[in-house]
């Protein structure tokens, strides 16, 4: 009975139980702090990524071929020395493969093509800043806000505000990676007015 009784009452290891209970929250509180660093980390490369995205695409040559050299008076018969109507350039979104335009009036939209290096070189860009960005990450939109006019000798006709998006990114915490269960990183965007457009003055 005596001997039981010592048992029962031996606390001896009663602080290395209490530790193997508290460890698995120590390590998970620990890896949580590590992981919320981890991801503000990541979130800020992407966002600057995407600034950097924006500086390079208003700088240097553009994704829709065709739309530095565009001539809305001659093409579009817009007035010289009035903005290029909505009507005649609303937008155009440009991704991986290929660019969309809309346009309710003239051709512009039938005449630019799809600058795949113009596009690449602004993903590379951006890669440079935040390594996991794909092609299929990117988007390039350049919209008519009214800037620039109609037969510009020096320049593309309209000066559009061009915004890079970033979408479709995901982080894998350090805690969920037995898990492989990755969490979907929020969309980035940035926006710049059209500065040369073809990367021989603003470079």
């Amino acid at each position: 009975m005596t001997l039981i009784r010592q048992l029962i009452d031996d606390r001896r290891a009663a602080s290395a139980a209490e530790f193997a209970l508290v460890l698995p929250l120590l390590l998970l509180f620990i890896f949580g702090l590590i992981d919320a660093g981890r991801f503000m980390w990541a979130y800020n490369q992407a966002e600057k990524a995407t600034q950097m995205g924006v500086r390079y695409a208003v700088a240097t040559d553009l994704v829709p071929a065709g739309l530095a050299n565009y001539s809305f008076v001659v093409s579009g018969g817009v007035t010289a020395g009035t903005a290029v109507p909505s009507a005649n350039f609303g937008s155009a979104t440009c991704n991986n493969t290929s660019c969309s335009c809309t346009s309710t009036t003239g051709n512009f939209c039938s005449s630019i093509g799809y600058n795949a290096a113009a596009f690449n070189n602004t993903v590379a860009r951006m890669r440079a800043f935040y390594g996991p960005i794909g092609p299929g990450n990117v988007l390039i939109d350049y919209r008519n806000v009214g800037l620039g006019y109609a037969g510009d000798p020096n320049g593309p006709d309209v000066a559009p505000l061009v915004t890079v998006r970033l979408t479709g990114l995901s982080f894998q915490p350090i805690t969920t990676l037995l898990f492989r269960t990755a969490i979907g990183m929020p969309n980035f965007s940035a926006a710049l007015t059209l500065e040369d457009g073809v990367g021989s003055v603003s470079n």
